[in-house]
């Protein structure tokens, strides 16, 4: 009997699953070549299973991109659970620094599977823009950050993670660059 498309998938198979992404993270972001039978058998599974999972490079690439962003998205309703919402937004931020390191990593294979002509689109930013937004208001409401910052304003503060060169010793780069960014939020903030 065959899956349906929407269906939960089998503890198993989600396992497979997420080894298979884990493994390709890896090794897409050193070499946006690296063959697919390397990262099936690295993942510990058969070619068939792989295939069942992401048809193609191009699936697989666009998939780790969407899966990483939503990992990212997720962590900031959860820190808002348990912490208080100024260090939930740097904590978040953190988060948010690894996404951009693993992204410029992954950057040649998600060029790569989405430039072909009529190829698939690279996926939208729309899951972390909305945990920018989340972030942003529940501070605003606290008082912590100044009023009125929206999740454009942030991106573009932040902007220079992305400049960071992900293959050397980003995160003390990236600690001073988020820590002045917070600084910025908190210039102006009601609550100080």
């Amino acid at each position: 009997m065959q899956q349906k498309k929407d269906a939960p998938l089998r503890s198993d198979a989600q396992r497979n699953r997420e080894r298979i992404l884990e493994v390709a993270l890896a090794e897409l972001t050193r070499s946006a070549d690296a063959p697919l039978s390397v990262i099936a058998k690295q993942a510990g599974v058969g070619q068939g299973t792989f295939y069942r999972n992401f048809p193609n490079r191009e699936a697989l690439v666009l998939e780790i991109y969407r899966h990483e962003m939503q990992q990212v998205a997720d962590a900031a309703a959860e820190l808002l659970e348990t912490r208080e919402p100024a260090q939930a937004l740097r904590e978040w931020m953190d988060h948010l620094a690894r996404f951009a390191m693993a992204k410029a990593g992954l950057a040649d294979a998600i060029r790569q599977a989405t430039s072909a002509p009529g190829g698939p689109a690279k996926p939208g930013h729309t899951p972390v823009t909305s945990a920018t937004e989340l972030l942003l208001r529940a501070n605003e409401q606290v008082g912590t950050i100044r009023p009125g910052v929206t999740a454009d304003d942030f991106m573009l503060a932040i902007a220079g993670l992305w400049q960071i060169d992900p293959g050397g010793d980003w995160q003390p780069r990236a600690t001073r660059l988020l820590d002045l960014v917070m600084d910025g939020l908190r210039a102006g903030a009601p609550g100080r």
